[in-house]
């Protein structure tokens, strides 16, 4: 691969990310790229997803979770204003 190309390592963290807050327009589309070649992030990526999914499911009391333990949506807006604001690793 290109050395500008994402390793997995660095599409697993930035897909995490993406979760969390909107990456720039460059960082997206070689994610987008790194998918289309790598079948293991690809997976990785559903699984991101289901977990995702599977978290905001109103119906886990259902499946024996206690899902009335919850952040207040101001500690929810905290949290994800911080993960945004902070400086990638060097």
């Amino acid at each position: 691969m290109a050395h500008w190309m994402f390793s997995c390592k660095g599409v697993s963290k930035r897909l995490s990310e993406s979760m969390d807050c909107r990456l720039p327009l460059h960082q997206r589309l070689m994610i987008r790229m790194h998918l289309a070649m790598c079948r293991f992030c690809r997976r990785a990526y559903k699984q991101l997803l289901c977990l995702r999914e599977i978290a905001r499911n109103p119906r886990l009391q259902e499946a024996g979770m206690d899902a009335s333990v919850s952040l207040s949506s101001e500690a929810c807006e905290r949290i994800k204003e911080s993960l945004c604001s902070q400086d990638p690793p060097s």
